[in-house]
């Protein structure tokens, strides 16, 4: 293990705001003597989400009150006070579009400096939102200078001219205020804005996945994200507005149960492949929590569960063939997120997809809370290992993909402020 400088550590707190739960993850950034600075996960705590409903804020209170809720457990926890943090979101409402940006370089011997960087990526940001839409980051894919393209880095080469070509994506305006205000109302500042599955993939997909070619999904409650990557950067995202909540209400009215006894089925006895589990194997639900004794087939749930998950992969193989990459990513599809914990989802995604699958664990991540290992928790984790890396570029914009929504959050957290005392 590296060893660690006795430095202060430097402490970064993400938050994953999500329909079923809150998942509050902290970390500290030691600078470590033989391999740069190194993040260690030191608490992880999760509540149930009261006020959002698939994806939407329902009920500013409630989410307060969550929220107020899960910051008290992880100061309890780690003996910390949080006064900041950074703040991961999904909406079935966000979208995306690429847009390029030009500007002249500064310097009159036409050396490319960061500030052109800057400055050119901020011109990819002038464009105007859907309506009702806010921006939430510019993914910058890559860069030309003087006509030569595919430039990944541009600081340093000398040109007239320089261009991004970029992803710019969006999020429901009302959302993303509605988030805003419920965390200002907690007492703590917004360090920025995430689409949570791109805080996901920053831990369970490594940089040659992303550069040969791979989608990252996260199956949550009332949705599934996914992230597309090729060449190192974004080329698309995507939620979908299907997600495990959907297979627990399948198996509830395929059964003629309760919603929480359904939910105990899929996750004790789940299987996502029906041809995996044997015709003779049953359960009987009063050992589930129903009150009377009803004995089901094992293969008669998995017939139910693999054909949500399959209206599930179908709609993800849509998603890749709007950018022409349906089967064609070597690197194939890494699922993380709750609702990939059902047995036989890997099986079943190569099957329909046709691609590798695995399921993304955090890679490489230190941690002393046995949290780091549960898929629910790879928005939250991810978070701060995005903060630990904007810290390390000290907040420069440029050739990295890490462009959130601050300009949106100052405006709108700014608002906020005149409100309330």
């Amino acid at each position: 293990m590296a060893r660690l400088s006795s430095k202060k550590p430097q402490v970064i707190t993400g938050i994953d705001i999500g329909s079923t739960a809150i998942r509050v993850a902290m970390g500290q950034v030691y600078p470590s003597s033989n391999r740069g600075e190194r993040v260690q996960i030191i608490g992880a705590v999760e509540v149930p989400s009261e006020g959002i409903h698939k994806g939407n804020v329902v009920s500013i209170d409630e989410t307060v009150s969550s929220l107020s809720h899960a910051l008290e457990q992880i100061e309890r926890l780690t003996g910390i006070s949080v006064g900041h943090a950074w703040i991961g979101i999904s909406s079935s409402e966000s979208q995306s579009q690429r847009n390029k940006g030009v500007v002249a370089v500064a310097k009159p011997d036409g050396e490319i400096s960061d500030e052109d960087v800057d400055r050119v990526v901020e011109a990819a940001r002038t464009i105007a939102p859907p309506l009702n839409f806010e921006m939430l980051h510019v993914l910058p894919s890559s860069f030309s200078v003087d006509g030569q393209t595919g430039i990944k880095d541009p600081v340093g080469m000398t040109g007239i001219r320089l261009e991004v070509d970029a992803q710019i994506i969006y999020t429901s305006a009302a959302h993303l205020k509605h988030i805003t205000k419920a965390v200002y109302r907690t007492s703590i500042d917004i360090d920025d804005v995430v689409l949570s599955i791109l805080a996901s993939a920053q831990i369970v997909a490594t940089e040659k996945q992303k550069e040969l070619g791979v989608v990252v999904v996260n199956i949550g409650g009332p949705t599934t994200s996914l992230a597309v990557f090729e060449g190192g950067e974004v080329v698309h995202t995507a939620t979908l507005p299907l997600g495990s909540e959907h297979v627990t209400n399948d198996i509830a009215i395929g059964l003629r149960t309760s919603i929480d006894v359904a939910d105990r089925v899929k996750r004790e006895f789940g299987h996502a492949r029906a041809a995996d589990v044997p015709r003779k194997d049953s359960i009987d639900l009063a050992g589930l929590g129903q009150k009377e004794s009803e004995v089901i087939k094992l293969h008669y749930i998995a017939e139910i569960i693999e054909a949500r998950m399959s209206e599930i992969f179908e709609k993800i193989d849509e998603e890749l063939r709007s950018v022409h990459r349906s089967q064609l990513l070597p690197a194939g599809i890494i699922f993380t997120g709750g609702g990939a914990n059902i047995s036989g989802i890997v099986d079943l995604a190569k099957d329909e997809l046709g691609l590798p699958a695995s399921i993304g664990y955090p890679i490489d991540v230190d941690s002393i809370s046995d949290k780091v290992n549960s898929l629910a928790f790879s928005p939250a984790i991810g978070l701060v290992e995005w903060g630990a890396s904007m810290a390390s570029q000290n907040m420069r914009s440029g050739p990295s993909p890490l462009q959130g929504a601050g300009k949106a959050i100052e405006k709108i957290q700014g608002f906020w402020k005149t409100l309330i005392p």
